[in-house]
């Protein structure tokens, strides 16, 4: 495996960079997905004609890798049903009906002392990687090894395009940031914190930098893409290489997204659950594009229209970034937690030609950042060779997309690796 250095330039349209954050109101009804991180999906709790309030618990999960799941408002339970998931499986949903009231649940600060009580309000809490990962936090706060970790790296560089969710965490609640820095290297018995900020927000880098005072480092990386993936910014923060079937905890390190961390100080400063999120609506086909804190459960098309609504049919609409996203079938998929970004885009933004024959010219390769080989990756998958696929490493593959971009063949690349890692699964099974 390579050294990390591969990245590629994205145009990135990050117009609403400098727009503060507008909170949505509720909608009439939300749709609360149970599956909204990487795991097993968690069982309703609830069940059709419950009344719940805001920050209710209405889905959990005994499973290891799970995080629990609650109300983004108070009203009553309407239907307790499977939904399709923009990740194309199917989970069970709690649909609620709106009171108008957003009535909460009583809470109170909640006060950690040791990383045991961390971890378990983290859960208690429901939070996950909030960067579009949906990794449990709990789960990533306790490691094995933790007399091994030494560092600390919160993930702001948001290098996909579009998107400024995370800008917006920093130049609104910096304190926050800060608090949760000091928090978890006392609780962690941390020596080192880097906040990882791409060179093209320098208003965020300048701030935290003044924040800092001697506490942490803030890095100015480049701003290239996928340069927010974990392996990549842990090379570029620290020169560690996270090599095949590690984590960051074997290389001594802990990488949390920015808001994520917001978050978790948040939520033990009110005692309130996950329940909103913020997110980034934009594209050439919406009115005003905005940073929008919005509830958990609204549907897509919802916070399109609390921008101003479409002005003009989008081609696609995709949940995350146009990299690594969702592409949706329809408006009506709701936001979960690991959502940061909905894009409503035209032809304009989106068109792709048809793939020609590959010209050889080794660009995927160069482009990978983990020096992986695409173009063997696709020949093997066409041929069913899942041996050379294991012995090539497909597993490995991060679908970050870099291949796909600059292949001047418009090959499929990316989406090849996904169906060949898939197929490999089940044949292992």
């Amino acid at each position: 495996m390579g050294a990390f250095l591969h990245t590629v330039k994205v145009a990135h349209f990050k117009k609403t960079a400098t727009f503060a954050t507008k909170i949505m109101p509720t909608p009439k009804t939300v749709l609360i997905p149970m599956l909204q991180h990487i795991g097993k999906a968690c069982t309703p709790t609830v069940k059709v004609g419950d009344t719940v309030l805001k920050g209710q618990l209405i889905g959990d999960s005994s499973e290891f890798m799970s995080a629990p799941i609650h109300a983004s408002t108070s009203g009553k339970v309407i239907a307790v049903r499977d939904v399709l998931m923009a990740s194309g499986v199917y989970a069970p949903a709690v649909e609620i009906s709106a009171d108008g009231l957003d009535t909460p649940i009583e809470t109170k600060p909640i006060e950690v002392n040791t990383l045991e009580e961390l971890v378990s309000a983290v859960r208690n809490l429901g939070i996950v990687g909030l960067g579009g990962a949906g990794f449990p936090t709990s789960i990533k706060l306790n490691p094995k090894n933790i007399d091994a970790i030494d560092t600390l790296i919160v993930n702001a560089t948001e290098c996909e395009p579009f998107i400024t969710a995370d800008h917006r965490e920093i130049l609104e609640d910096p304190d926050d940031i800060v608090e949760g820095i000091e928090l978890l290297k006392k609780l962690m018995g941390i020596s080192r914190v880097i906040i990882g900020i791409e060179e093209n927000k320098p208003d965020a880098i300048k701030l935290m930098r003044k924040k800092a005072e001697g506490r942490f480092e803030v890095e100015s990386l480049k701003s290239t893409y996928p340069q927010g993936a974990e392996k990549v910014i842990i090379y570029h923060c620290t020169r560690r290489r996270v090599m095949e079937g590690q984590l960051p905890a074997d290389v001594g390190v802990v990488v949390l997204n920015v808001a994520t961390l917001g978050n978790i100080v948040r939520g033990l400063r009110t005692g309130m659950p996950l329940t909103h999120k913020r997110v980034t609506v934009s594209g050439d086909c919406v009115k005003e594009p905005a940073n929008v804190y919005a509830p958990i459960g609204a549907r897509i098309d919802e916070l399109v229209e609390f921008c101003g609504g479409y002005v003009k049919t989008p081609t696609k609409l995709i949940a995350g970034g146009p990299m690594m996203g969702k592409s949706l079938s329809n408006g009506r998929h709701p936001i979960i937690k690991s959502n940061n970004a909905v894009l409503a885009i035209s032809d304009y933004l989106s068109f792709s030609p048809d793939p020609s024959p590959c010209i050889r010219c080794g660009r995927c390769l160069r482009a990978c950042p983990l020096s992986l080989m695409p173009t063997v990756f696709e020949h093997a998958y066409e041929e069913g060779n899942f041996d050379l696929l294991e012995k090539q490493k497909v597993s490995i593959c991060m679908e970050c997309g870099c291949c796909a971009y600059v292949c001047p063949a418009k090959r499929p690349l990316v989406q090849i690796n996904k169906l060949a890692k898939s197929a490999l699964r089940s044949r292992k099974k």
